[in-house]
């Protein structure tokens, strides 16, 4: 079997010395990351610790020596700072640095060790000559003994044996110290050439990546992507119906075997394309050569033409039965279509001319200015005719005024409104609070409601705001059917609850009375009742209700609005919130500024 470089060995020989590359490069990386991070560790942890304790330790040498000095030729308490400080020094300081050296040296050169044992050696010495210093002169009657005064200056003077041997530690130790100072710069060098090295190294090893990556995807381009964008265009071409002119050549290897079997894909679809549009033509005695025995789309399409011929046969002869059906069943269709037209005419007329008769319950809007001629009224019915109306009248001096809600919307919400603007019409003759008015509307609605059916279980009825103001005593009376009442007052909003049960629902509950609140306004006061439909109209960008809390901030953001103005924010608030949805309820809003 002669020897195939497919797809999978190119890719794998291409990339795999790629990897190989990559590899090296790692390697020398770490290893080299590796050696520097060692150095610097002995530079951290050995070489500049070291170089510090030794000067602190040329540092005491130093201080021990001028410290002994003072001691010899300065008559002192035993208590005096110099002396206790030598004591110290002695003592306690010296034996320290000595043994963090010591833990230092074990990582120094033998030489290196051997010296600084020397020194050792030679600072025990001089301690004991410190020491037959402080024993000749420890008090301060004793530098009056001659005897001991002069062996003690004896040890300073400049051939004496604490000077001496001071001179030949600080000699060794400034020798230690430019030592190890020498072998830090060492240590360092080395680690700068290899960074140097390595910086070298990779750039060039990255220059010959780069290069061989191109050479890879050159090659990967030419032997690969090429051929599959010509087979991909072939598909796209198949794909929009269109067959190519020229067949593709087929190379040795995947990619060549996909290309002979597209290649007899495409002369077996144009075989069947011809055959195809030869029967649609109606030629229904066309042969057609499968591709193989095992060619099931060419068996079902010479099944589909001897079906579609016989197909063809019976279709003519039922087009010919269903025409004649047709064209009655048309005429029937015609002349229903009258008839609905005609009913919906009349249906739209109707609720057209309930539109009038509920538009007549409203009060005109100059009757409206008069009564409370700062104030907007937002009214937004649902259909052409609203459950919703306002209602606004006038006795012994107070305006009365409320916004309500019947039952549903459209045409039996009209109906509800039309019999609650009555009954509050016959409530307001007999009571002056809304409390009073509430308690005679709701047993004249449960009534009109319940007087047809003993045991009525209907849910119709009214949710309602309503008010009575005093203009000249500013006080406003209040009473709720489910409906609160908003007052902002110095820019905060205070709820007034309304009673929690509609007009309508408790006739047979002889104790239940609505409640009536006195409130006492101030200039620059606002006051809002509403129906539920603001607040329950769904839209945002996630389609929620727009809910009495956003409400109730919006009412605070049109504080110092004028009226009309409120009434157009509201507007418009509530069709950018609503945006493409429906309407979903009749929408009520009554605002009234007080100055």
């Amino acid at each position: 079997m002669a020897f195939r470089f497919t797809i999978g060995k190119k890719i794998g020989t291409g990339f795999g010395v790629l990897l190989f590359f990559i590899v090296i490069v790692f390697y020398i990386t770490y290893t080299t990351l590796n050696e520097s991070t060692n150095k610097n560790d002995e530079i951290t942890n050995v070489n500049n610790p070291t170089v510090a304790s030794l000067e602190e330790l040329k540092l005491l040498t130093v201080r021990s020596k001028m410290l002994i000095f003072n001691w010899a030729y300065i008559q002192s308490q035993s208590d005096h700072p110099d002396k206790q400080k030598l004591t110290r020094l002695i003592d306690r300081d010296y034996p320290f640095l000595i043994g963090k050296i010591k833990k230092l040296a074990v990582h120094w050169g033998k030489e290196d060790q051997k010296r600084i044992e020397v020194v050792f050696e030679q600072l025990f010495e001089l301690f004991e000559l410190h020491k037959d210093v402080i024993l000749l002169l420890p008090d301060f009657d004793s530098y009056e003994d001659p005897t001991s005064v002069f062996p003690a200056k004896f040890y300073m003077e400049n051939d004496g044996e604490i000077f001496k041997k001071t001179s030949d530690i600080l000699f060794e130790l400034n020798d230690l110290i430019a030592n190890q100072k020498f072998q830090t710069g060492e240590v360092t060098e080395k680690m700068q050439a290899s960074f140097s090295d390595l910086k070298w190294l990779t750039r060039w090893l990255g220059i010959a990546l780069v290069i061989f990556g191109v050479l890879v995807a050159f090659y990967t381009t030419r032997s690969i992507i090429r051929p599959v964008h010509k087979l991909k265009m072939v598909l796209l071409k198949l794909s929009k119906g269109v067959f190519p002119k020229q067949t593709l050549k087929e190379k040795n290897d995947e990619i060549g075997e996909m290309t002979g079997a597209l290649n007899r894909v495409i002369s077996g679809l144009e075989r069947t394309n011809n055959f195809a549009v030869a029967v649609g033509a109606g030629q229904f005695d066309t042969e057609y050569e499968p591709l193989s025995n095992e060619d099931s789309l060419g068996k079902t399409l010479m099944e589909m033409r001897d079906d579609l011929a016989e197909h063809e046969r019976l279709l003519e002869q039922k087009v010919k039965e269903r025409t004649a059906e047709l064209v009655e069943k048309q005429k029937e269709v015609e002349e229903q279509n009258e008839k609905i037209s005609e009913l919906y005419e009349e249906v739209t007329d109707s609720i057209k001319y309930a539109k009038g008769l509920q538009e007549a319950i409203l009060p005109p809007d100059e009757f409206v200015k008069k009564s409370m001629p700062d104030c907007f009224v937002l009214y937004k019915p649902k259909d052409i005719v609203s459950g919703d109306f306002y209602w606004i009248e006038e006795k012994n001096d107070k305006v009365y005024f409320a916004a309500v809600d019947c039952t549903g919307h459209g045409v039996p919400g009209a109906f509800m409104s039309i019999v609650g603007y009555n009954a509050l019409n016959e409530a307001l003759r007999t009571n002056d609070n809304p409390g009073g008015i509430l308690d005679s509307l709701n047993r004249g609605i449960s009534k009109t409601l319940h007087n047809n059916a003993m045991g009525s279980t209907t849910k119709d009825g009214m949710d309602l705001a309503l008010c009575s103001y005093d203009k000249k005593t500013k006080t406003l009376e209040y009473a709720g059917a489910y409906n609160p009442l908003y007052l902002i007052r110095d820019g905060e909003v205070e709820q007034i609850k309304a009673d929690k049960f509609a007009v309508g629902s408790y006739y047979e509950d002889k104790e239940s009375r609505y409640t009536n609140h006195v409130l006492q306004l101030q200039d620059k006061d606002y006051v809002y009742i509403f129906s539920d439909g603001y607040a329950d109209q769904f839209g945002g960008p996630k389609g929620k209700k727009f809910m009495y809390k956003r409400f109730r901030d919006y009412l605070l953001t049109l504080n110092g609005k004028n009226m009309s103005g409120q009434k157009q924010f509201l507007d418009d608030t509530l069709e950018q919130w609503k945006g493409p949805l429906e309407q979903i309820d009749d929408i009520l809003v009554i605002g009234i500024h007080i100055d």
